[in-house]
């Protein structure tokens, strides 16, 4: 196991963790907030893309499929970060998680790609904790409850982006490619959503654009570049414990940063959440 991909895996899972905090200290509004994300990291994208000759061929043969992908991930983005801003972060971070949960019962259901037992104790075990998470959120308010909604929300679109990913990448397209494709795709459906949501669009400030841009090139870009790298060279079996590091950490930089608590019926259901998935995910290998 190379040293070098466990160190991208940590700071990939960092960088993504770090992409909520973004998101809620963020001078435009939710939406907004996602078209940026995007629209910022399509010229860094293109330039890395170009840089190392990545081929292109493979997208032009898919373009539904990538047309599927810029739509799934405009939607994962847009209800997500709508959920960070009425939840607690390390809920909406959690529910956002039970995307690997629901590409498994996806293919069951197109593909008839019957689940072992495994995967449904994980299943069951992760619905006892959002349970658990939706009590804690009941007790704080309806809006809180709305965000855990959009949270599960967020889970299904990304569901249908990485199935959608997996046969583009099983077509040929690599990585940094696919990454590209989805990016400017994503910008170019969220751009009409956040012109009609009546969000403001533009920051106010200098610091307002740096947040944007970090939540970009930061969490989007190099976050997404890490784990990608590390994932083609950890095992397949440790990645699926390795990657729950990111719900975690963004549940700490919350705490640190946002002075935002962990109560002892969200701690519990967060745990019971991400022994459900890491069971569903070990189900899948």
């Amino acid at each position: 196991m190379r040293a070098s991909a466990l160190l991208a895996l940590f700071c990939g899972a960092v960088c993504i963790a770090l992409s909520p905090i973004w998101v809620r200290v963020a001078d435009v509004g939710p939406i907004a907030s996602a078209f940026w994300r995007v629209a910022l990291a399509v010229p860094l994208l293109w330039s890395i893309a170009a840089a190392v000759r990545a081929p292109m061929r493979a997208a032009g043969a898919r373009p539904a499929l990538l047309a599927a992908a810029g739509l799934a991930f405009a939607g994962d983005l847009a209800f997500w970060h709508g959920s960070i801003q009425l939840t607690s972060v390390a809920n909406s971070t959690l529910l956002a998680n039970l995307a690997s949960i629901f590409v498994t019962l996806g293919a069951w259901a197109l593909w008839r790609e019957k689940p072992r037992t495994l995967f449904l104790v994980g299943l069951a075990l992760a619905l006892g904790g959002v349970a658990l998470l939706v009590r804690a959120s009941v007790a704080v308010s309806p809006r809180a409850l709305l965000g855990d909604g959009l949270g599960v929300v967020t889970a299904l679109f990304y569901a249908w982006y990485l199935m959608t990913v997996k046969r583009l990448r099983d077509g040929g397209l690599g990585v940094v490619a696919l990454m590209a494709w989805s990016t400017t795709l994503t910008a170019c459906v969220l751009l009409p959503v956040a012109l009609a949501s009546g969000e403001p669009l533009m920051p106010a400030s200098a610091a307002g654009w740096l947040k944007l841009v970090g939540l970009a090139w930061i969490s989007h870009a190099m976050g997404q570049g890490l784990i990608a790298f590390a994932l083609a060279h950890l095992p397949a079996a440790f990645s699926a414990v390795a990657l729950l590091l990111q719900p975690v950490m963004a549940a700490l930089l919350a705490w640190v940063l946002l002075g935002e608590p962990v109560g002892a019926l969200q701690l519990a259901g967060g745990a019971v959440v991400l022994a459900g998935i890491y069971l569903a995910r070990r189900a899948s290998l």
